[in-house]
Protein backbone atom coordinates (compact mmCIF):
# COMPACT_ATOMS: atom_id res chain seq x y z
CA UNK A 1 0.00 0.00 0.00
CA UNK A 2 1.40 3.13 -1.34
CA UNK A 3 0.92 6.18 1.60
CA UNK A 4 0.73 10.12 -0.01
CA UNK A 5 3.57 10.73 1.63
CA UNK A 6 6.12 7.98 2.84
CA UNK A 7 8.48 10.30 4.47
CA UNK A 8 10.14 13.93 4.47
CA UNK A 9 12.22 13.13 1.73
CA UNK A 10 9.75 11.44 -0.43
CA UNK A 11 7.03 13.84 -1.63
CA UNK A 12 3.72 11.91 -3.27
CA UNK A 13 2.10 12.43 -6.21
CA UNK A 14 -0.24 15.51 -4.21
CA UNK A 15 2.98 16.82 -2.83
CA UNK A 16 4.46 17.32 -6.73
CA UNK A 17 1.46 18.69 -8.17
CA UNK A 18 1.64 21.38 -5.55
CA UNK A 19 5.68 21.56 -6.27
CA UNK A 20 6.68 25.14 -6.39
CA UNK A 21 6.75 24.88 -10.00
CA UNK A 22 3.01 24.01 -10.21
CA UNK A 23 2.01 26.66 -7.57
CA UNK A 24 3.54 29.16 -9.22
CA UNK A 25 1.62 28.73 -12.16
CA UNK A 26 -1.83 27.92 -10.48
CA UNK A 27 -0.97 31.19 -8.94
CA UNK A 28 -0.96 33.81 -12.27
CA UNK A 29 -3.19 31.59 -13.58
CA UNK A 30 -5.61 33.01 -10.75
CA UNK A 31 -4.37 36.25 -10.49
CA UNK A 32 -4.26 37.78 -13.64
CA UNK A 33 -7.77 37.46 -14.38
CA UNK A 34 -8.31 39.02 -10.94
CA UNK A 35 -5.51 41.93 -11.47
CA UNK A 36 -7.16 42.23 -15.08
CA UNK A 37 -10.82 42.81 -13.92
CA UNK A 38 -9.03 45.07 -11.20
CA UNK A 39 -7.36 47.43 -13.04
CA UNK A 40 -10.09 47.83 -15.43
CA UNK A 41 -12.56 48.88 -12.91
CA UNK A 42 -9.54 50.89 -11.37
CA UNK A 43 -9.50 52.84 -15.51
CA UNK A 44 -13.41 52.72 -15.44
CA UNK A 45 -13.96 54.25 -11.81
CA UNK A 46 -11.32 56.81 -12.86
CA UNK A 47 -12.58 57.18 -16.31
CA UNK A 48 -16.84 57.94 -15.33
CA UNK A 49 -16.48 59.38 -11.83
CA UNK A 50 -14.89 62.80 -12.62
CA UNK A 51 -16.81 66.06 -12.06
CA UNK A 52 -14.01 68.65 -12.84
CA UNK A 53 -15.53 72.10 -14.66
CA UNK A 54 -13.10 73.77 -16.82
CA UNK A 55 -11.99 77.15 -14.73
CA UNK A 56 -10.55 80.65 -15.03
CA UNK A 57 -8.78 82.75 -12.95
CA UNK A 58 -9.90 85.71 -14.64
CA UNK A 59 -13.79 86.66 -13.45
CA UNK A 60 -14.76 88.11 -16.70
CA UNK A 61 -13.34 84.52 -18.64
CA UNK A 62 -15.18 83.11 -15.29
CA UNK A 63 -18.51 85.18 -16.48
CA UNK A 64 -18.18 84.14 -19.97
CA UNK A 65 -17.54 80.27 -19.74
CA UNK A 66 -17.57 79.42 -16.07
CA UNK A 67 -19.95 76.69 -15.15
CA UNK A 68 -22.51 76.88 -12.95
CA UNK A 69 -23.12 73.25 -12.43
CA UNK A 70 -25.51 72.81 -15.56
CA UNK A 71 -23.71 70.11 -17.01
CA UNK A 72 -24.44 68.11 -14.58
CA UNK A 73 -27.80 67.46 -14.77
CA UNK A 74 -28.57 68.90 -18.44
CA UNK A 75 -25.54 69.29 -20.23
CA UNK A 76 -25.09 68.65 -23.96
CA UNK A 77 -22.23 65.50 -24.68
CA UNK A 78 -19.72 68.63 -26.45
CA UNK A 79 -18.94 66.93 -29.21
CA UNK A 80 -22.71 66.02 -30.14
CA UNK A 81 -23.29 69.40 -29.50
CA UNK A 82 -20.52 70.75 -31.71
CA UNK A 83 -21.77 68.46 -34.60
CA UNK A 84 -25.00 69.22 -34.76
CA UNK A 85 -25.15 72.05 -36.48
CA UNK A 86 -24.02 69.99 -39.43
CA UNK A 87 -26.35 67.38 -39.09
CA UNK A 88 -29.17 69.32 -38.79
CA UNK A 89 -28.60 72.75 -40.57
CA UNK A 90 -31.78 72.68 -42.27
CA UNK A 91 -33.25 73.41 -38.43
CA UNK A 92 -31.41 76.41 -38.18
CA UNK A 93 -32.31 79.99 -39.64
CA UNK A 94 -28.26 80.75 -41.19
CA UNK A 95 -25.26 79.00 -40.54
CA UNK A 96 -24.18 77.68 -37.10
CA UNK A 97 -25.63 78.78 -33.94
CA UNK A 98 -24.38 82.56 -34.49
CA UNK A 99 -27.75 82.52 -36.61
CA UNK A 100 -29.71 81.90 -33.14
CA UNK A 101 -27.49 85.00 -31.69
CA UNK A 102 -24.98 83.16 -29.85
CA UNK A 103 -21.67 84.97 -29.78
CA UNK A 104 -18.33 83.64 -30.66
CA UNK A 105 -15.32 85.05 -29.89
CA UNK A 106 -12.04 84.62 -31.72
CA UNK A 107 -10.12 81.27 -31.15
CA UNK A 108 -12.55 79.91 -28.77
CA UNK A 109 -14.71 76.66 -29.13
CA UNK A 110 -17.52 77.57 -27.51
CA UNK A 111 -19.74 80.41 -27.58
CA UNK A 112 -19.91 83.09 -24.67
CA UNK A 113 -22.82 82.02 -21.96
CA UNK A 114 -21.19 78.47 -22.50
CA UNK A 115 -19.23 76.14 -20.40
CA UNK A 116 -17.49 73.20 -20.21
CA UNK A 117 -17.30 69.94 -17.50
CA UNK A 118 -15.67 66.40 -17.34
CA UNK A 119 -18.20 64.72 -15.68
CA UNK A 120 -19.16 61.07 -15.37
CA UNK A 121 -16.85 60.26 -18.24
CA UNK A 122 -17.65 62.65 -21.29
CA UNK A 123 -16.95 66.43 -21.85
CA UNK A 124 -20.41 68.01 -21.02
CA UNK A 125 -21.54 71.42 -22.21
CA UNK A 126 -24.73 74.36 -21.10
CA UNK A 127 -25.34 77.69 -20.72
CA UNK A 128 -24.51 79.60 -17.89
CA UNK A 129 -24.96 83.45 -16.54
CA UNK A 130 -23.51 85.35 -19.26
CA UNK A 131 -25.89 83.68 -22.29
CA UNK A 132 -28.65 86.00 -20.65
CA UNK A 133 -26.40 88.96 -19.71
CA UNK A 134 -24.25 89.46 -22.52
CA UNK A 135 -24.33 91.11 -25.89
CA UNK A 136 -22.33 93.14 -28.80
CA UNK A 137 -22.52 96.75 -30.28
CA UNK A 138 -21.40 98.14 -33.54
CA UNK A 139 -20.81 101.58 -34.35
CA UNK A 140 -21.50 100.68 -38.22
CA UNK A 141 -22.06 97.76 -40.68
CA UNK A 142 -18.50 97.81 -41.13
CA UNK A 143 -16.90 98.23 -37.77
CA UNK A 144 -15.84 95.05 -35.75
CA UNK A 145 -18.81 94.10 -32.56
CA UNK A 146 -17.65 94.90 -29.15
CA UNK A 147 -18.83 92.37 -26.33
CA UNK A 148 -20.31 93.91 -23.20
CA UNK A 149 -21.06 91.95 -20.03
CA UNK A 150 -23.89 92.64 -18.34
CA UNK A 151 -25.74 94.00 -20.73
CA UNK A 152 -29.05 92.04 -22.17
CA UNK A 153 -28.54 88.85 -24.32
CA UNK A 154 -30.46 91.16 -27.06
CA UNK A 155 -29.41 89.07 -30.13
CA UNK A 156 -30.04 85.68 -28.34
CA UNK A 157 -33.16 83.54 -29.66
CA UNK A 158 -33.39 81.73 -26.63
CA UNK A 159 -36.62 80.12 -28.64
CA UNK A 160 -35.06 79.20 -31.46
CA UNK A 161 -32.22 77.80 -29.60
CA UNK A 162 -35.03 75.44 -27.53
CA UNK A 163 -36.83 74.95 -30.71
CA UNK A 164 -33.39 73.83 -33.04
CA UNK A 165 -33.00 70.79 -30.31
CA UNK A 166 -36.54 69.36 -30.10
CA UNK A 167 -36.65 69.51 -34.00
CA UNK A 168 -33.20 68.08 -34.56
CA UNK A 169 -33.78 65.16 -31.97
CA UNK A 170 -37.08 64.75 -34.03
CA UNK A 171 -35.06 63.91 -37.33
CA UNK A 172 -34.35 60.47 -38.37
CA UNK A 173 -30.32 61.92 -38.47
CA UNK A 174 -30.20 62.25 -34.74
CA UNK A 175 -28.83 58.93 -34.36
CA UNK A 176 -24.99 57.22 -33.78
CA UNK A 177 -24.38 56.98 -37.31
CA UNK A 178 -24.89 59.97 -38.19
CA UNK A 179 -23.57 61.53 -35.31
CA UNK A 180 -20.27 59.78 -34.47
CA UNK A 181 -18.59 59.89 -37.40
CA UNK A 182 -19.63 63.90 -37.27
CA UNK A 183 -18.10 64.30 -33.74
CA UNK A 184 -14.81 62.13 -35.15
CA UNK A 185 -14.00 64.73 -37.94
CA UNK A 186 -14.48 67.45 -35.87
CA UNK A 187 -11.94 66.00 -33.39
CA UNK A 188 -9.92 64.65 -36.29
CA UNK A 189 -9.58 68.17 -37.43
CA UNK A 190 -7.87 69.43 -34.11
CA UNK A 191 -5.30 66.54 -34.45
CA UNK A 192 -7.30 63.89 -31.99
CA UNK A 193 -9.39 60.91 -32.40
CA UNK A 194 -12.51 59.50 -29.97
CA UNK A 195 -11.27 56.14 -28.38
CA UNK A 196 -12.74 52.59 -29.25
CA UNK A 197 -14.88 53.73 -25.86
CA UNK A 198 -16.09 56.40 -27.07
CA UNK A 199 -16.98 55.26 -30.53
CA UNK A 200 -18.36 52.45 -29.79
CA UNK A 201 -19.89 52.99 -26.53
CA UNK A 202 -20.03 56.20 -24.87
CA UNK A 203 -20.99 58.34 -27.77
CA UNK A 204 -23.80 55.85 -29.38
CA UNK A 205 -25.22 55.60 -25.59
CA UNK A 206 -24.91 59.68 -25.32
CA UNK A 207 -26.91 60.14 -28.56
CA UNK A 208 -29.75 57.79 -27.39
CA UNK A 209 -30.07 58.74 -23.83
CA UNK A 210 -29.94 62.45 -25.85
CA UNK A 211 -32.55 62.45 -28.07
CA UNK A 212 -34.92 60.20 -25.77
CA UNK A 213 -33.88 63.25 -23.14
CA UNK A 214 -34.83 66.14 -25.59
CA UNK A 215 -37.91 64.36 -27.13
CA UNK A 216 -39.46 64.27 -23.89
CA UNK A 217 -38.39 68.01 -23.30
CA UNK A 218 -40.28 68.86 -26.43
CA UNK A 219 -43.39 67.57 -25.35
CA UNK A 220 -43.38 69.07 -21.86
CA UNK A 221 -42.57 71.98 -23.58
CA UNK A 222 -45.11 71.81 -26.35
CA UNK A 223 -47.54 74.86 -24.55
CA UNK A 224 -44.58 76.82 -24.68
CA UNK A 225 -42.99 76.50 -28.22
CA UNK A 226 -46.83 76.65 -29.44
CA UNK A 227 -46.68 80.20 -28.50
CA UNK A 228 -46.30 83.13 -30.82
CA UNK A 229 -42.48 83.89 -30.99
CA UNK A 230 -40.45 85.57 -28.49
CA UNK A 231 -37.51 86.78 -30.45
CA UNK A 232 -34.24 87.39 -29.47
CA UNK A 233 -33.46 89.14 -26.22
CA UNK A 234 -36.76 87.92 -24.60
CA UNK A 235 -38.13 84.97 -22.42
CA UNK A 236 -41.45 84.05 -21.26
CA UNK A 237 -39.54 83.09 -17.77
CA UNK A 238 -42.72 82.14 -15.94
CA UNK A 239 -44.43 80.22 -18.36
CA UNK A 240 -41.90 77.94 -18.53
CA UNK A 241 -41.59 77.82 -14.63
CA UNK A 242 -45.03 76.20 -14.62
CA UNK A 243 -43.97 73.19 -17.17
CA UNK A 244 -41.23 72.66 -14.88
CA UNK A 245 -43.49 72.43 -12.00
CA UNK A 246 -46.00 69.79 -13.73
CA UNK A 247 -48.93 72.57 -14.13
CA UNK A 248 -51.66 71.18 -16.35
CA UNK A 249 -50.83 74.00 -19.04
CA UNK A 250 -54.06 73.10 -21.02
CA UNK A 251 -55.97 74.56 -18.05
CA UNK A 252 -53.92 77.74 -17.61
CA UNK A 253 -55.45 81.05 -18.42
CA UNK A 254 -56.22 83.15 -21.45
CA UNK A 255 -54.69 85.83 -19.42
CA UNK A 256 -51.19 83.99 -18.22
CA UNK A 257 -50.35 83.17 -21.57
CA UNK A 258 -47.46 84.69 -24.55
CA UNK A 259 -45.69 86.81 -21.77
CA UNK A 260 -42.24 87.60 -23.08
CA UNK A 261 -39.98 89.96 -20.89
CA UNK A 262 -36.44 91.70 -21.96
CA UNK A 263 -33.29 89.65 -20.52
CA UNK A 264 -32.38 92.17 -18.07
CA UNK A 265 -29.01 93.62 -17.39
CA UNK A 266 -27.05 92.90 -14.11
CA UNK A 267 -24.85 95.82 -13.00
CA UNK A 268 -24.54 96.96 -9.89
CA UNK A 269 -26.02 94.24 -7.74
CA UNK A 270 -25.09 96.11 -4.00
CA UNK A 271 -27.20 98.72 -4.02
CA UNK A 272 -30.28 96.98 -5.41
CA UNK A 273 -29.85 94.87 -2.10
CA UNK A 274 -33.87 95.00 -0.40
CA UNK A 275 -35.48 96.59 -3.86
CA UNK A 276 -38.04 94.48 -5.58
CA UNK A 277 -36.20 92.63 -8.38
CA UNK A 278 -37.34 91.19 -11.28
CA UNK A 279 -39.71 92.95 -14.06
CA UNK A 280 -42.63 92.68 -11.71
CA UNK A 281 -40.68 93.08 -8.17
CA UNK A 282 -41.85 89.60 -7.10
CA UNK A 283 -39.03 89.33 -4.63
CA UNK A 284 -36.40 90.97 -2.40
CA UNK A 285 -33.49 88.68 -2.08
CA UNK A 286 -30.67 88.94 -4.70
CA UNK A 287 -29.25 85.60 -3.58
CA UNK A 288 -32.56 83.93 -4.24
CA UNK A 289 -32.96 85.95 -7.60
CA UNK A 290 -29.91 84.60 -8.79
CA UNK A 291 -30.33 81.42 -7.60
CA UNK A 292 -34.21 81.24 -8.90
CA UNK A 293 -32.32 82.43 -12.14
CA UNK A 294 -29.57 79.52 -12.01
CA UNK A 295 -32.18 77.16 -12.87
CA UNK A 296 -32.48 78.66 -16.53
CA UNK A 297 -28.98 77.50 -16.85
CA UNK A 298 -29.47 73.97 -16.19
CA UNK A 299 -29.30 73.65 -12.46
CA UNK A 300 -31.28 72.05 -9.87
CA UNK A 301 -30.86 72.37 -6.04
CA UNK A 302 -28.29 69.13 -5.60
CA UNK A 303 -26.33 70.29 -8.75
CA UNK A 304 -26.06 74.16 -8.62
CA UNK A 305 -22.50 74.69 -8.36
CA UNK A 306 -22.78 77.42 -5.45
CA UNK A 307 -18.75 78.31 -5.40
CA UNK A 308 -18.65 79.49 -8.78
CA UNK A 309 -21.96 81.02 -8.95
CA UNK A 310 -20.66 83.00 -5.84
CA UNK A 311 -17.91 84.01 -7.67
CA UNK A 312 -20.26 85.71 -10.16
CA UNK A 313 -22.35 87.35 -7.65
CA UNK A 314 -19.50 88.89 -5.79
CA UNK A 315 -18.54 90.21 -8.72
CA UNK A 316 -21.67 91.55 -9.84
CA UNK A 317 -22.13 93.32 -6.63
CA UNK A 318 -19.96 96.66 -7.52
CA UNK A 319 -19.81 95.38 -11.59
CA UNK A 320 -20.24 99.06 -13.16
CA UNK A 321 -21.99 99.43 -16.68
CA UNK A 322 -19.91 100.70 -19.41
CA UNK A 323 -19.95 104.73 -19.96
CA UNK A 324 -21.54 105.98 -22.75
CA UNK A 325 -19.01 106.05 -25.61
CA UNK A 326 -20.34 108.41 -27.93
CA UNK A 327 -20.40 112.20 -28.06
CA UNK A 328 -22.66 114.19 -25.73
CA UNK A 329 -24.14 117.66 -26.06
CA UNK A 330 -23.12 119.34 -22.59
CA UNK A 331 -25.60 122.21 -23.09
CA UNK A 332 -28.43 119.42 -23.39
CA UNK A 333 -26.72 117.19 -20.94
CA UNK A 334 -27.26 120.02 -17.91
CA UNK A 335 -31.12 120.84 -19.55
CA UNK A 336 -32.06 117.82 -19.54
CA UNK A 337 -30.50 116.83 -15.49
CA UNK A 338 -33.16 119.17 -13.91
CA UNK A 339 -36.00 117.63 -16.63
CA UNK A 340 -34.98 114.39 -14.97
CA UNK A 341 -34.88 115.43 -11.71
CA UNK A 342 -38.60 116.74 -11.82
CA UNK A 343 -39.69 113.85 -14.07
CA UNK A 344 -37.44 110.76 -13.60
CA UNK A 345 -35.57 110.88 -10.28
CA UNK A 346 -38.14 109.62 -7.94
CA UNK A 347 -38.92 106.69 -9.44
CA UNK A 348 -35.41 105.52 -11.11
CA UNK A 349 -32.91 107.37 -8.71
CA UNK A 350 -30.74 110.58 -8.67
CA UNK A 351 -28.68 109.54 -11.35
CA UNK A 352 -26.95 106.40 -12.98
CA UNK A 353 -24.78 105.73 -9.84
CA UNK A 354 -26.92 107.32 -6.87
CA UNK A 355 -29.92 104.89 -6.63
CA UNK A 356 -31.96 106.77 -3.98
CA UNK A 357 -35.60 108.04 -4.61
CA UNK A 358 -38.78 107.17 -2.56
CA UNK A 359 -40.14 105.26 -5.36
CA UNK A 360 -36.86 103.23 -6.32
CA UNK A 361 -36.91 99.47 -6.46
CA UNK A 362 -40.65 99.44 -5.44
CA UNK A 363 -44.02 98.29 -7.65
CA UNK A 364 -45.99 100.80 -9.28
CA UNK A 365 -49.55 99.09 -9.59
CA UNK A 366 -50.59 98.38 -13.12
CA UNK A 367 -53.21 100.76 -13.35
CA UNK A 368 -50.80 103.82 -12.95
CA UNK A 369 -47.90 103.01 -15.10
CA UNK A 370 -50.37 100.88 -18.02
CA UNK A 371 -48.04 99.09 -19.45
CA UNK A 372 -48.26 95.40 -21.16
CA UNK A 373 -49.56 93.51 -18.40
CA UNK A 374 -49.36 89.83 -19.58
CA UNK A 375 -45.88 89.67 -18.30
CA UNK A 376 -47.25 90.65 -14.44
CA UNK A 377 -50.02 88.06 -14.67
CA UNK A 378 -47.86 85.24 -16.08
CA UNK A 379 -46.75 85.38 -12.64
CA UNK A 380 -49.39 83.97 -10.67
CA UNK A 381 -50.02 83.21 -6.90
CA UNK A 382 -50.05 79.50 -7.24
CA UNK A 383 -46.37 79.56 -9.09
CA UNK A 384 -45.21 81.63 -6.01
CA UNK A 385 -46.43 79.13 -3.80
CA UNK A 386 -44.60 76.34 -5.58
CA UNK A 387 -41.56 78.27 -5.82
CA UNK A 388 -41.62 78.60 -2.54
CA UNK A 389 -40.73 74.67 -1.86
CA UNK A 390 -37.24 75.19 -4.18
CA UNK A 391 -34.34 73.97 -2.01
CA UNK A 392 -36.71 72.96 0.76
CA UNK A 393 -34.35 71.64 3.30
CA UNK A 394 -31.60 73.43 2.15
CA UNK A 395 -30.15 76.91 4.31
CA UNK A 396 -30.91 78.49 1.53
CA UNK A 397 -34.52 77.76 0.97
CA UNK A 398 -37.23 80.31 -0.78
CA UNK A 399 -38.81 82.30 1.40
CA UNK A 400 -39.07 85.87 -0.62
CA UNK A 401 -41.04 85.59 -3.57
CA UNK A 402 -44.42 87.07 -3.64
CA UNK A 403 -47.42 88.11 -6.08
CA UNK A 404 -47.38 91.75 -6.93
CA UNK A 405 -49.78 94.28 -8.16
CA UNK A 406 -47.80 96.06 -10.76
CA UNK A 407 -44.19 96.33 -12.56
CA UNK A 408 -41.23 97.32 -10.48
CA UNK A 409 -39.65 101.25 -10.94
CA UNK A 410 -35.71 100.14 -11.95
CA UNK A 411 -32.29 102.33 -11.79
CA UNK A 412 -31.25 102.99 -15.24
CA UNK A 413 -27.58 102.57 -14.74
CA UNK A 414 -26.04 101.66 -18.19
CA UNK A 415 -29.59 102.30 -19.56
CA UNK A 416 -27.84 103.11 -23.38
CA UNK A 417 -27.34 99.41 -23.59
CA UNK A 418 -30.63 98.15 -22.21
CA UNK A 419 -32.68 99.03 -25.56
CA UNK A 420 -35.26 98.03 -26.65
CA UNK A 421 -36.86 99.67 -23.73
CA UNK A 422 -40.26 98.42 -21.05
CA UNK A 423 -40.26 95.07 -19.52
CA UNK A 424 -41.50 93.41 -23.28
CA UNK A 425 -38.68 94.69 -24.91
CA UNK A 426 -41.68 96.90 -27.11
CA UNK A 427 -40.19 100.37 -27.82
CA UNK A 428 -37.07 100.21 -29.84
CA UNK A 429 -35.28 103.61 -28.38
CA UNK A 430 -34.99 106.30 -25.37
CA UNK A 431 -36.20 108.74 -27.85
CA UNK A 432 -39.53 106.81 -29.22
CA UNK A 433 -39.86 105.97 -25.42
CA UNK A 434 -40.79 109.91 -24.33
CA UNK A 435 -43.77 109.62 -26.59
CA UNK A 436 -47.30 109.06 -26.70
CA UNK A 437 -48.04 105.38 -27.51
CA UNK A 438 -49.77 106.02 -30.00
CA UNK A 439 -46.35 107.66 -32.21
CA UNK A 440 -43.92 105.11 -31.22
CA UNK A 441 -43.43 102.79 -33.88
CA UNK A 442 -46.00 99.53 -34.58
CA UNK A 443 -43.42 97.35 -36.31
CA UNK A 444 -39.49 97.09 -35.55
CA UNK A 445 -36.85 94.55 -36.05
CA UNK A 446 -34.64 93.39 -33.19
CA UNK A 447 -31.80 91.64 -32.58
CA UNK A 448 -29.25 93.76 -35.18
CA UNK A 449 -26.45 95.49 -32.89
CA UNK A 450 -25.39 98.63 -34.78
CA UNK A 451 -26.14 101.31 -32.92
CA UNK A 452 -28.59 104.41 -33.28
CA UNK A 453 -26.44 107.59 -30.56
CA UNK A 454 -29.20 109.96 -31.69
CA UNK A 455 -32.59 108.17 -30.74
CA UNK A 456 -30.53 105.92 -28.06
CA UNK A 457 -31.31 102.21 -29.01
CA UNK A 458 -30.40 99.93 -31.92
CA UNK A 459 -30.95 100.02 -35.64
CA UNK A 460 -34.42 99.12 -36.15
CA UNK A 461 -35.29 99.08 -39.67
CA UNK A 462 -32.87 96.36 -40.70
CA UNK A 463 -34.54 92.58 -41.73
CA UNK A 464 -31.17 90.62 -42.40
CA UNK A 465 -28.06 91.32 -43.09
CA UNK A 466 -25.56 88.25 -45.02
CA UNK A 467 -27.37 84.89 -43.68
CA UNK A 468 -28.51 86.55 -40.73
CA UNK A 469 -32.13 87.65 -40.30
CA UNK A 470 -33.48 89.98 -38.06
CA UNK A 471 -36.89 89.44 -35.46
CA UNK A 472 -40.07 91.47 -37.26
CA UNK A 473 -42.21 92.37 -33.61
CA UNK A 474 -45.39 93.18 -33.83
CA UNK A 475 -46.84 95.44 -31.22
CA UNK A 476 -50.97 94.07 -32.26
CA UNK A 477 -49.18 90.56 -31.20
CA UNK A 478 -50.57 89.56 -27.44
CA UNK A 479 -47.54 90.28 -24.59
CA UNK A 480 -45.91 92.59 -26.99
CA UNK A 481 -48.06 96.21 -26.24
CA UNK A 482 -46.19 99.23 -26.30
CA UNK A 483 -48.45 101.58 -24.34
CA UNK A 484 -47.98 102.83 -21.11
CA UNK A 485 -45.61 105.07 -19.49
CA UNK A 486 -46.87 108.01 -21.06
CA UNK A 487 -48.91 110.91 -20.04
CA UNK A 488 -47.28 114.13 -18.12
CA UNK A 489 -45.62 112.34 -15.34
CA UNK A 490 -43.43 110.05 -17.69
CA UNK A 491 -42.49 112.93 -19.88
CA UNK A 492 -44.30 112.13 -23.03
CA UNK A 493 -46.29 115.73 -23.16
CA UNK A 494 -42.78 117.65 -22.96
CA UNK A 495 -41.49 119.63 -25.70
CA UNK A 496 -39.44 118.22 -28.35
CA UNK A 497 -36.23 120.37 -27.09
CA UNK A 498 -36.85 119.21 -23.59
CA UNK A 499 -37.25 115.39 -24.76
CA UNK A 500 -34.28 115.80 -26.76
CA UNK A 501 -32.50 116.98 -23.91
CA UNK A 502 -33.64 114.81 -21.07
CA UNK A 503 -32.44 111.75 -23.83
CA UNK A 504 -28.82 113.82 -23.86
CA UNK A 505 -28.78 113.35 -19.92
CA UNK A 506 -30.16 109.73 -19.84
CA UNK A 507 -27.13 109.11 -22.52
CA UNK A 508 -24.52 110.19 -19.45
CA UNK A 509 -25.83 106.86 -17.50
Amino acid sequence: MTYLFTSADEPGWLSRLFSKRWTRILFLLLAIPTLVAGAFGIYLWQRFSGDTAVEYADIEQHFKYGSTGGERESGFPYWIFQALPQICSEHLPGKGYASLGLIFEEGKDLPIGMSKRKFTGIDRTFLNCAVCHASTVRDSVQEKPRVYLGMPAMQLDIMGFEKFFFSCAADQKFAAEFIVPEARRLVRAQGGDLDLIDRYLVYPVAVALMRERLLMLAGRFSFVMNQPDWGPGRVDTFNSAKVIFNFPMHKIADAEKNAPADFPSIWLQAPRAGMQLHWDGNNTKVEERNKSAAFGTGTTPPTIDLKNIGRIEQWLLKKEPPKYPYPVDAAKSVRGAGLYKEYCADCHGASGRNFSGKAVGKVTPLQDIGTDRRRLDSYSYDLAVNQSTLYAGYPWRFQHFRKTNGYANMPLDGLWLRAPYLHNGSVPTLRDLLEPSARRPKVFYRGYDVYDPVKVGFKTNVAEEGARKYFKLDTEVPGNGNAGHEGRRFGTSLSIEDKESLVEFLKTF
